[in-house]
């Protein structure tokens, strides 16, 4: 991977603190390490790229995509196609299917993790 711009940083460092309501709520169950001791740290920068939650443990990237992404749909399979060819698995979900079913998109980050990791507790 290549190193993070400093630009990146900045630009990550700002977006914590303009958090939708979705990723707000799903970060309140990743946080502190509540999702299986998983460390999930929010708005990492990895490359040119700002992952909204990633966990290196488990190599997972999980994006909350809002009504911007609709129109950057390219721009969203380059980012996903760069991040998986860096060993990283890129989880997507709409800021409305968190909302309305925050304990399904858990469930399936869960899964995830213990496939990766084995079965967590």
């Amino acid at each position: 991977m290549k190193p993070v711009n400093k630009d990146i940083q900045a630009k990550a460092k700002g977006l914590c603190f303009n958090q939708t309501a979705a990723e707000q709520l799903l970060w309140t169950h990743l946080r502190n390490r509540q999702l299986n001791n998983l460390k999930f740290r929010r708005q990492h920068p990895i490359g040119f790229y700002i992952a909204d939650y990633y966990c290196a443990e488990v190599k997972l990237v999980v994006e909350i995509d809002g009504d911007t992404h609709l129109d950057q749909a390219e721009y969203d399979q380059k980012r996903t196609h760069w991040l998986e060819e860096q060993g990283l698995r890129v989880m997507r979900f709409t800021n409305e299917v968190v909302l309305d079913t925050p304990e399904a998109v858990l469930e399936l980050i869960t899964e995830y993790c213990a496939s990766r990791v084995g079965p967590l507790t």
